[in-house]
């Protein structure tokens, strides 16, 4: 066999093992759109990647990617899939079995992947199952029929008809692979009625109603809105897909060191009379001037009241909630007990049933500390407990257990991505210090004196403030740096520190262009 062909040969045998993994994605997507819809192989083994890759990854794709950091990871396994099939089908032109093996391989890792999920069905081991053997199949075919046609020694018509066999058997199993998959996909969210639940469902009316003073919000163009709209508001969680849950059929425990085991269901919960609060969420993983953050008006009851009714034993210091999809958060019990503080059980945002991304039908919102110990998301279980005889999610990955949200504040506009025209302008941004409140806040430009901005009206000591200072800009570059200090005194820290192990701290500084 010449170069040429034996070059091309190979490319036709990739091909053929490309075409063998779209068969098992596709066809194991099918079979977990008609028996199990959440064990979906891809989906399981991007979850286990997710809690197996090291901290620095998780950071860099949150840096990198943001909210969008799931669909790169899930874009980035279905090339590796089809990138190690095309190499199984080489290695099945090469030596007989190899390739079939390594899909027979696979098929066991996802199966092991799925069935080791949180809550995994006793039938998870299907989708991965069926689609292996049929994709190890199809490959077995294929191959044969590339060896076949290259291998032909019966004549030009003949080789022509195992050529002919060999494309339309690949095109055939292509198209077949790509309208399953992609057709379960679709199936998967036309017949998902979580959405359409969410819709029909009608918030009670709030015991009490947030009150928003009067200069709540400043009339700053570019700077970020009292309340994040549900469609901006950040997110990041451990979750590949967003689960499904009823509130029909959903359920919170609460057991542990308590004195009474407590089940409680939505309606109970919209029994306790919900009341509206405001709240500013940060995530751990936001930096100096970052966007991982977000003000909301919640609609929830006060976990405090939830607790109650367990009645918490003595020695108990920490809360493990728990949910739906295995994510666990470590949170203080004092946090969750204080009546000077508002944690809640959301069942509402910004005026709309929680958004299916954000915790739909029930999340844990506490002030004053960094989400990965204390917003879940799809909660299913309070679990009292102690720091030392439990450990949460994030913890044994290098986080600290308890992570009080640091004193911050951002600047909003001016941009360096932006023009900006001499003569006056505001500076403008949020500022955040959970639980205390913002006293002022004070920008420098090109490192001279500190200017104190004005302030916004605070709603509460738990959600942020805007402020902005008047600027009259000239020509050239500039410097703008910001810091805030609380109603304590304290002044937000200068050094900068990295994200883990509880948080980043640091002036924002930021360079602007005039023209």
């Amino acid at each position: 066999m010449s170069a040429k062909k034996r070059i091309g040969t190979i490319a036709l045998a990739a091909l053929a093992g490309a075409v063998s993994g779209g068969v098992f994605l596709g066809a194991a997507e099918l079979v977990a759109l008609l028996t199990v819809r959440d064990a979906s192989p891809i989906v399981a083994v991007g979850s286990f990647v997710i809690d197996i890759v090291p901290r620095w990854a998780k950071e860099l794709a949150i840096d990198l990617f943001g909210s969008n950091d799931k669909l790169f990871l899930l874009a980035s396994l279905g090339l590796a899939v089809f990138v190690a099939a095309a190499v199984a089908g080489v290695l099945e032109w090469w030596r007989r079995w190899v390739g079939v093996a390594l899909f027979v391989l696979a098929g066991v890792a996802a199966v092991v992947a799925t069935l080791t999920r949180t809550g995994a069905s006793p039938f998870g081991f299907l989708p991965a199952a069926v689609g292996a053997l049929l994709g190890a199949l199809v490959l077995r075919l294929l191959i044969g029929r590339l060896h076949a046609w290259r291998d032909g020694t019966a004549g030009a018509e003949r080789v022509g008809v195992d050529r002919r066999r060999f494309l339309v058997l690949t095109s055939v199993a292509a198209a077949g692979a790509l309208v399953a998959g992609v057709g379960s996909r679709l199936g998967s969210a036309a017949t998902s009625s979580i959405a359409a639940v969410r819709s029909a469902l009608k918030l009670p009316t709030p015991a009490s109603r947030l009150k928003v003073p009067a200069g709540a919000e400043l009339d700053v163009p570019g700077i970020s809105p009292l309340f994040t709209p549900n469609t901006d508001f950040y997110r990041v969680d451990t979750a590949l897909t967003v689960p499904s849950v009823d509130p029909a059929n959903w359920r919170l425990t609460i057991d542990g060191m308590v004195e009474k085991r407590v089940e409680l269901s939505f309606q109970d919960l919209v029994d306790m009379r919900p009341a509206e609060y405001g709240v500013t969420l940060t995530c751990v993983s936001n930096e100096v001037g970052g966007n991982l953050v977000g003000n909301a008006r919640w609609l929830g009851v006060p976990v405090r009241d939830i607790l109650a009714l367990a009645r918490p034993r003595r020695g108990a210091d920490m809360v493990l909630s728990r949910s739906v999809d295995g994510f666990t958060a470590s949170t203080p019990l004092d946090a969750l007990t204080d009546d000077g503080r508002d944690a809640i059980l959301a069942i509402g945002m910004n005026g709309e049933p929680l958004p299916l991304e954000h915790g739909f039908p029930v999340r844990m919102v506490v002030p004053g500390l960094y989400g990965y110990v204390s917003a879940t998301k799809w909660l299913t279980e309070l679990k009292v407990t102690t720091f030392a005889a439990d450990q949460a999610y994030w913890t044994p990955r290098g986080y600290s257990a308890k992570a009080p949200i640091k004193l911050s504040s951002r600047i909003d506009t001016p941009r360096v991505d932006k023009p900006l025209s001499a003569g006056p302008t505001k500076i403008a941004g949020v500022a955040w210090a959970q639980t205390v409140g913002i006293r002022t806040v004070e920008v420098r430009i090109d490192g001279g004196q500190w200017q104190q901005a004005k302030l916004s009206t605070p709603i509460n000591a738990d959600t942020w403030v805007q402020w902005s200072l008047d600027w009259d800009a000239t020509a050239g570059s500039h410097t703008l740096a910001v810091r805030a200090t609380d109603r304590a005194g304290r002044v937000q820290e200068q050094k900068r520190t990295p994200i883990a192990p509880n948080g980043s701290t640091g002036w924002q500084q930021t360079l602007v262009r005039v023209g």
